[in-house]
């Protein structure tokens, strides 16, 4: 028996959400080399191979750590969750105060004496959904009551308050995802209605926050909504993506061979859905969306199979998170939606996104295989 039939005869779980990971990181590598190859000439004298030698190492790193969790207990993410939830707080205020700031905007926490940067909203979207997803479990008997659903409602709105003034896309994305989960779990209409309302007031309460501090970025959110609402052509970044997608066609220029990528901005990173559509057409980019819409079903699946409703749960609101956030990237993509800054998960180049991604794809898998172990 080879290695790979070994591996595969051995592995648990969800085989198929595997395979998504699996086509995913294949094609994140390819179009990462592709579209950092400008970028090499500029930085690194000419070395095309650095960014990919990086992205390799990181996104290795990401799938080490996806083992890990996999093999992990899933109960055990609930016993963690409170106290996950009680880090998150700290870290974003920290994040907002004296956070490294990229394009404006605070969103870094540099690790002193390593010098590595994460981004403490990826830490806290995990420590929300899997707070969440425990409180609706252990809730279900009287998941109607209003003392059920107050434990969910502050923790929601403060993760996703300190989120917004640097990463309103991503609270946005949050915000939606605990709605979706609450809907699910079967919480009252009347208090979902109570949160989004309270969602609203702390979004006003923002806007007025900008006034007297530009932690805040009203300027940022007033100008990308205008140029959407406005321009039908899209800002420059926009136009060239949009350029980038018209030029692949049904099968795309070949790998290798985006030439937007001299002009696109963050082509790697924020773009990389209009160079992969470029390189391989709208072929490549339906396979894309096939790829997130499959993780997704697979997730929803678990969620008709699991014996207990944390595990469903936070399957669900883990998987939910991840496929939207990469709708909305490749929504930006296409002009459908204003410029976020939000990174497709598992596809652009690596960052701690990918290993926090590769964290909750893990512990998606480790529902999985207790899933499979029961059976």
């Amino acid at each position: 028996m080879s290695i790979g039939n070994k591996i595969y005869a051995n592995l648990g779980g969800d085989r198929v959400i595997w395979l998504v990971v699996v086509l995913l990181s294949i094609i994140s590598l390819l179009a990462v080399y592709s579209a950092t190859g400008t970028l090499a000439y500029r930085k690194q004298g000419g070395d095309t191979e650095f960014y990919l030698v990086k992205h390799f190492m990181l996104m290795s790193g990401g799938l080490a750590l996806m083992y890990v969790c996999y093999l992990i207990h899933y109960k055990r993410y609930s016993r963690w969750a409170p106290v996950a939830l009680l880090l998150a707080v700290p870290l974003l205020l920290y994040t907002l105060l004296f956070g490294t700031s990229l394009n404006e905007a605070a969103r870094w926490i540099t690790v002193p004496l390593i010098n590595v940067s994460f981004q403490s909203s990826d830490f806290a979207k995990l420590a929300l959904i899997m707070y969440l997803a425990r409180e609706i479990a252990t809730k279900q008997d009287n998941i109607k009551d209003l003392s059920a659903f107050l434990p969910i409602l502050l923790p929601v709105l403060v993760i996703c308050g300190l989120i917004a003034p640097a990463d309103l896309s991503s609270a946005i994305l949050l915000f939606i995802t605990c709605l979706l989960l609450m809907f699910i779990g079967r919480v009252n209409f009347q208090y979902i209605g109570l949160l989004i309302l309270l969602g609203i007031v702390m979004f006003s309460f923002l806007i007025i926050l900008a006034e007297f501090t530009p932690i805040v970025r009203l300027d940022t959110w007033v100008e990308r909504t205008r140029d959407f609402v406005t321009n039908s052509d899209g800002a420059y970044q926009i136009q060239q993506a949009k350029i980038a997608i018209a030029e692949g066609g049904w099968f795309g220029t070949g790998p290798g061979n985006s030439v937007q990528r001299n002009y696109l901005p963050h082509a790697y990173s924020d773009f990389i859905y209009a160079i992969i559509v470029e390189e391989y057409g709208l072929f490549g980019g339906f396979l894309i969306i096939t790829l997130y819409i499959t993780l997704l079903l697979r997730c929803v699946r678990l969620v008709t199979l699991s014996p207990k409703a944390f595990g469903a749960m936070l399957a669900l609101g883990l998987s939910l998170s991840l496929v939207l956030q990469a709708l909305a990237n490749m929504a930006v993509s296409v002009h459908l939606v204003p410029v976020t800054g939000l990174t497709l998960p598992l596809l652009s180049m690596g960052g701690t996104s990918l290993l926090f991604t590769s964290i909750a794809v893990g512990m998606v898998l480790s529902v999985s295989k207790y899933i499979e172990m029961v059976k």
